[in-house]
C-alpha cells in the first residue's frame, strides 16, 4: 500500500472519529437538556404541589387549627427557621379598614408557629409586628434578641385578606434582611388569601342554603298542618287504631321536614316523607285523592338536596285536588337512567299557563304562588349545573308534569 493511500485511510478514520465523537456529543447535550427539562417540570410540579396542599387547610376559614395545618407544610417550603401565621381582631381589622394606627399593642392572635425560636412568638403576639397596622403593604422588620445564636433577625410580614379585608399576616422569620425572600412571601400570601376568599364564599353559600331551606320549612302549608290535625281528630273515636297511626306519620313526616342535619338526604328518605305527607292527604281526602308509586329500587340510596321533591308534591296536591272539584291523582315516578337517577312528579290538575309558570321560576309571581318551584330549581342549578333545572311541562287545564335528573356521583354531595 502506498503512502498516499495509507494516509487516505487515516484522514478516513480520524473523519469517522470526529464525525461520531460530534453526533456522540450532539446527543449527549440533547439528553441532558431533555433530562434538565424534565427535572425542571418535575420540581415545578412538586413545589406547586406542595403550595397548593399548603394553603389548603385556609379553606376551612382562619382558625387555629387550618393555620397549624398550614404553617407546618409552608415552613419547609419557604425554607425559613420559622413561620406564623396571625389574626387580627375586630378592633384592629376596623382600625385598618380606617386606616388609623391603633391605639394598644398586643391584640394580634399568632394562630400557630412552626420552627423554632418561640420565644419571638411573644414579640409577634405583642404587637411588635402588628398584622393589624394601617398600611395594606409588606413589612420586612428587626426582631431584637438578647441570644446570640438565634437564627431569627428579621420577620417579613404579609397581609392575609379575605373579601378585600385585612384579616391577618403571614410571617417569614429568617436570620439576614430577606430581601430574596419577600416576594415568595408575598406569592404564598396571595394564595393563602384566595383560599380564605372561597372560604368566606363557602360560608355564604352555606348561608343562602339555609335561608333558602327555612324558607321551605316555613312554607309547609299551615292549613294542612291544621287539616291533617283534624283529621287525626276525626278518627280519634271512630278508629282508635287509624288515628294513632296517622299521628305517627305526622310525627315523623315533621320530624324530617325540621331536621337539622346536613343539607342532603338519600332518594329514600325524601320519598319515605313524601309517603308521609301523601297519607296524612288521603285521611282527610279520602277517595277524591288517588296516589300512583313507582319507584326503581336501585335508585333509592342516590343523594340530593334536602327537601327537594317535597314542595313538588305539594305543589302537585295543591293544583291537583284542592283547586279542582274533580278527583285528583298524583303520579311519582323514579327511574335509573345509567349516571342520573330520573324523577317524575305529575297531576291531573288545572294547570297554568307558560308565562306565569317562567314568572314562578324567576321568582316575579307574587308570595301567593310560593317559593316552592323556584327554590327547587335554584338549589338544583347551585348544586349540580344548569343542566339539571326543573324540567316543567304543563298548560291551562291539562296538569302539571315536572321533571328532575339527579346525577348519581357529584364531588361534594353526601349524606350527613
Amino acid at each position: 500500500m502506498t503512502v498516499l493511500a495509507t494516509a487516505a485511510l487515516v484522514l478516513a478514520g480520524l473523519a469517522v472519529f470526529v464525525l461520531g465523537a460530534a453526533l456522540g456529543h450532539g446527543a449527549a447535550r440533547r439528553q441532558r437538556e431533555h433530562s434538565t427539562g424534565g427535572d425542571t417540570a418535575d420540581t415545578t410540579f412538586h413545589v406547586l404541589r406542595a403550595a397548593s396542599l399548603a394553603a389548603r387547610p385556609l379553606r376551612a376559614g382562619l382558625t387555629p387549627e387550618a393555620a397549624r395545618k398550614a404553617a407546618r407544610r409552608l415552613r419547609p417550603l419557604l425554607g425559613t427557621p420559622a413561620l406564623a401565621i396571625l389574626a387580627a381582631t375586630e378592633a384592629d381589622s376596623a382600625a385598618a379598614e380606617a386606616g388609623t394606627a391603633r391605639d394598644t399593642a398586643g391584640a394580634d392572635t399568632v394562630l400557630a408557629w412552626d420552627g423554632a425560636c418561640a420565644h419571638h412568638r411573644d414579640q409577634l403576639a405583642a404587637g411588635f409586628a402588628p398584622a393589624s397596622a394601617p398600611s395594606p403593604r409588606t413589612r420586612t422588620v428587626p426582631l431584637p434578641c438578647e441570644e446570640e445564636d438565634c437564627p431569627v433577625r428579621w420577620a417579613t410580614l404579609v397581609p392575609l385578606t379575605c373579601d378585600g379585608r385585612k384579616v391577618g399576616a403571614l410571617a417569614v422569620l429568617t436570620g439576614a434582611e430577606p430581601a430574596a425572600l419577600v416576594r415568595a412571601a408575598e406569592e404564598t400570601a396571595r394564595r393563602l388569601s384566595v383560599e380564605l376568599d372561597l372560604s368566606d364564599l363557602d360560608r355564604v353559600r352555606a348561608g343562602a342554603h339555609e335561608a333558602e331551606v327555612r324558607a321551605l320549612r316555613a312554607q309547609i302549608s299551615p292549613h294542612f298542618i291544621y287539616n291533617s290535625l283534624a283529621s287525626i281528630a276525626s278518627f280519634v273515636r271512630t278508629d282508635p287504631e287509624r288515628a294513632r297511626e296517622l299521628l305517627q306519620e305526622f310525627a315523623d313526616f315533621t320530624r324530617y321536614s325540621f331536621r337539622r342535619d346536613g343539607d342532603f338526604t338519600t332518594l329514600a328518605e325524601e320519598l319515605r316523607s313524601i309517603e308521609q305527607y301523601l297519607e296524612l292527604a288521603r285521611a282527610r281526602f279520602g277517595r277524591r285523592l288517588k296516589v300512583v308509586l313507582r319507584i326503581a329500587p336501585e335508585v333509592l340510596p342516590v343523594t340530593l338536596p334536602f327537601l327537594c321533591l317535597q314542595p313538588l308534591v305539594e305543589n302537585a296536591l295543591k293544583h291537583g285536588l284542592e283547586e279542582s272539584a274533580d278527583r285528583g291523582s298524583v303520579t311519582i315516578v323514579a327511574e335509573d337512567e345509567g349516571t342520573e337517577a330520573r324523577v317524575v312528579i305529575e297531576d291531573n290538575g288545572i294547570g297554568m299557563e307558560p308565562e306565569r309558570l317562567r314568572a314562578i321560576l324567576r321568582g316575579t309571581a307574587g308570595p301567593a304562588t310560593g317559593i316552592g318551584l323556584s327554590n327547587v330549581d335554584r338549589r338544583l342549578r347551585q348544586v349540580y349545573g344548569d343542566d339539571f333545572g326543573l324540567v316543567v311541562e304543563t298548560g291551562v287545564g291539562a296538569g302539571t308534569k315536572i321533571t328532575v335528573r339527579i346525577p348519581k356521583f357529584r364531588p361534594g354531595v353526601r349524606t350527613p
